[in-house]
């Protein structure tokens, strides 16, 4: 199952070997600066916007992969069935929102938290 950890001044999603033969890629990394906003998202479905993209989208079993949205791109790996941790991103970042099912999504909130942004812009 996928992670969220801080390492140096990036975010990374370590994917799982299952997960990495579907995205195509062991990690996504993105700037701790491009974070807006980080939120547990109880109900899978609503953490996944826009149409598929290159990914594997299995219903009721696994999305991983690109969402495509008409200003942008997102990143999922979410596990129908378990909570979301939803890291909304800047303008400017590689994608809009990485959701990702990590096993302990409390953990990761804690530790993104204080690097959110008190402002809100952007």
């Amino acid at each position: 199952m996928a992670r969220v950890t801080v390492e140096g001044t990036d975010i990374v999603v370590r994917l799982s070997l299952r997960e990495t033969l579907a995205a195509r890629r062991r990690q996504v990394r993105v700037p701790l600066t491009a974070l807006r906003e980080v939120r547990v998202e109880p109900d899978w479905w609503r953490a996944l916007r826009g149409l598929r993209g290159p990914g594997l989208w299995i219903p009721d079993r696994l999305c991983v992969g690109t969402r495509v949205l008409p200003d942008g791109k997102d990143f999922a790996v979410v596990v129908p069935g378990r909570p979301v941790l939803c890291l909304e991103l800047r303008r400017g970042a590689p994608y809009g929102r990485l959701a990702v099912s990590d096993p302990d999504p409390e953990r990761a909130v804690r530790e993104l938290r204080p690097y959110v942004p008190t402002d809100r812009l952007g």
